[in-house]
């Protein structure tokens, strides 16, 4: 079983156990539920530095990335900065998040916020919406396109955006659908995490123009987006780039600059 297989079966479980103490009606009832969304799509097509900054504790790559910030300082940082969106990663077992730190991101800034999450469930999608996130994240490796069609469908009900993960062009073919907004292209190897902005390369040409292209993974430079650029990205996933700094906000300020 590889580190995806795991968290997938873990966290199926986890949302069994969740949707047992946390009905569908208290989500619904959230005061975010009726918030209209703030679209990530949109902001991506007309910014010239198309950054989506991640605030990310830990990793099964990487241990631990950074502990010591609190989730406001993070996002308020990134806002500061000029970051396009923010990706909270809400997974608690590997990576360290929750569902507290969207909620905080939420109460703290006024721009697009991903739930970057393995979503298996509408349950989650509700989760996210009653959480105050603008758009979720779906992952094709682990995934029928079946699942991606009703999840998509789901989220969009909720007035949601729909980011969806690729990695290799199997996945990419199964998955173009009119209820997606932006496709991702995970510059990881999610079973080997090995990096390479190859991926993101070979697949542009294949993803249509309708869905807005972010590469994600392994952006470090202002070269690599340059790199990418050419090939019609115009999002740009930067996480551990940003967290493994003394100061998040402080290090995406400079690199957005640098743009």
């Amino acid at each position: 079983m590889n580190i995806l297989d795991k968290i997938i079966f873990d966290k199926q479980r986890e949302v069994v156990l969740k949707k047992s103490i946390i009905p569908v009606s208290q989500l619904e009832s959230s005061v975010f539920f009726e918030r209209e969304t703030i679209s990530l799509s949109q902001k991506l097509r007309t910014s010239s530095t198309g950054i989506i900054a991640e605030h990310k504790r830990r990793s099964p790559s990487k241990s631990v990335i950074n502990h010591s910030f609190t989730v406001e300082e993070v996002v308020k940082g990134y806002e500061n900065a000029g970051a396009c969106g923010i990706s909270v990663l809400t997974d608690g077992k590997y990576f360290g998040g929750s569902l507290d730190d969207l909620l905080l991101a939420r109460a703290s800034v006024n721009i697009p916020l991903l739930r970057k999450e393995f979503i298996v469930d509408e349950y989650q999608i509700l989760e996210a919406k009653a959480h105050g996130a603008d758009l979720i994240l779906l992952i094709a490796a682990v995934l029928t396109r079946e699942e991606i069609k009703s999840l998509s469908e789901f989220a969009k009900k909720l007035g949601l955006e729909v980011l969806l993960e690729v990695h290799n062009q199997e996945e990419l073919e199964k998955s173009i659908m009119p209820t997606l907004d932006m496709i991702g292209v995970n510059n990881r190897n999610l079973k080997t995490f090995e990096v390479s902005l190859d991926f993101s390369k070979q697949l542009a040409s294949q993803i249509p123009d309708d869905f807005v292209k972010v590469s994600e993974s392994g952006i470090s430079s202002i070269e690599a987006i340059s790199e990418l650029r050419p090939y019609g990205y115009s999002g740009f996933l930067i996480g551990e780039n940003f967290m493994k700094t003394d100061n998040a906000g402080k290090a995406a300020t400079e690199f957005i600059s640098k743009l």
